[in-house]
């Protein structure tokens, strides 16, 4: 081989594969069949030996993988699918593998050794990727033979929301076309008891039919959908002819959601890019936590619509302070549902009265009640601020009744 890196590699190989097959074992659950089942021990250490074989026959000329070499590897992440092998090992799977064959790279080179360590590293970047993706190839393609469609959305879901590279592959094998941009759509469904498993999966099931885009169902009480939006929208920026489709998108399918699940839910949403959805998700999560719970979803939440309240969650002392209003307030005839419609009426006497079924000299009573027990006027700048806050996190569940 003429070269000290490869020499060494080549003496290692065995001893590396078996430490790589050890670590599978040791650090994913899914994986610990190498302990007990002889058979699949001997392929996974077979594969890991043959890996490391073809990386020292193809790495110092720089030669690409065959696609001989991308079959066997696909069969292998078909192979780990039918062990029962999840989505989420895969990708630890791979993970590990990426920095246990850096590792040793490293290890079995000298400082003589730059060259050829340098055309290794720059093999195994440009073939490693290509590994991984005929590896999720050939799981996701024996998952979507074994698993049903909606546990495949989920994982993609799931990926998508975590920034997982390997997320397009996971949306080509359930027949989605993967967007450069997302809308997620967080709907919280607090309440006890929370929707049982079954009813949840019976629930995600009844609403891909309608809403062909990834969907699932990671905590009990939270409901995800990414719907795909404009490729060149920045995030959270208004663009209301490009994102039509994806708010009209995003609104059709809270109120099959709110509808679905039969009891009030709140709603969040942010835009993200691909491979930056995590803080999208982590905003819209947070936008659900302050946005009213409604019967009936009428419309997502953004972050412009509940900024102050986002704020004021963050500091305990005025939270406080807002919630004993509102518990001043709960001692008046429906005050808070009479300042809620005040304000959703821009604090129009007549429309609010109307839209209360009540009179106008009736709800002149009800704010001159608010005014004696908060000492704020309602229809004042101040009034405005405070109260409208004290609404709106009334209205989010934020506070015990």
């Amino acid at each position: 081989m003429g070269s000290h890196l490869f020499a060494e590699l080549a003496r290692r190989t065995l001893d590396d594969a078996r430490h790589e097959v050890e670590v599978y074992g040791q650090e994913i659950p899914e994986y610990r069949f190498v302990e007990h089942d002889g058979r699949r021990r001997a392929e996974a250490l077979d594969y890991a030996v043959w890996l490391r074989r073809r990386t020292l026959d193809l790495a110092p000329d720089g030669t690409p993988l065959t696609q001989e070499d991308l079959d066997h590897i696909a069969s292998m992440g078909a192979s780990r699918a039918r062990t029962g092998m999840s989505a989420a090992s895969r990708r630890r799977v791979l993970g590990l593998h990426t920095n246990l064959m850096l590792r040793e790279i490293q290890e079995a080179s000298g400082p003589e050794n730059t060259d050829e360590l340098m055309r290794v590293m720059a093999w195994f970047t440009t073939q490693g990727t290509r590994g991984i993706d005929a590896y999720t190839r050939g799981h996701a393609a024996e998952q979507k033979r074994r698993l049903p469609f909606v546990a495949r959305v989920r994982a993609l879901t799931t990926a998508l929301l975590a920034d997982d590279s390997l997320a397009p592959g996971l949306a080509r094998a359930v027949g989605m076309s993967p967007a450069a941009s997302y809308e997620v759509v967080v709907v919280r469904v607090p309440g006890r008891p929370a929707p049982a498993a079954g009813g949840r999966e019976a629930i995600v099931e009844a609403l891909l039919a309608h809403h062909r885009m990834p969907i699932a169902w990671p905590r009990a009480e939270e409901l995800v959908a990414l719907v795909p939006a404009g490729r060149d929208r920045a995030p959270d920026t208004a663009r209301p002819d490009r994102d039509r489709s994806a708010r009209d998108r995003a609104l059709a399918f809270v109120r099959d959601a709110g509808e679905a699940v039969a009891r009030p839910c709140a709603v969040g949403t942010s835009t993200g890019r691909v491979r930056a959805l995590a803080d999208a998700y982590a905003r819209a999560r947070r936008i659900s936590l302050a946005a009213p719970l409604q019967p009936v979803p009428r419309r997502p939440h953004t972050l412009a619509d509940v900024f102050v309240e986002l704020a004021v969650a963050e500091d305990r002392d005025i939270d406080s302070w807002l919630s004993g209003m509102a518990r001043s307030l709960a001692r008046g005839p429906e005050l808070l549902a009479t300042l809620e419609t005040y304000y959703a009426h821009d604090m129009h006497r007549r429309n609010t009265a109307a839209a209360l079924n009540i009179h106008p000299r009736t709800l002149d009573y009800r704010l001159q009640r608010v005014r004696r027990l908060t000492d704020v006027d309602p229809g004042s700048a101040r009034g405005v601020r405070i109260l409208s806050t004290v609404v709106a996190r009334a209205a989010s569940g934020a506070w015990p009744a």
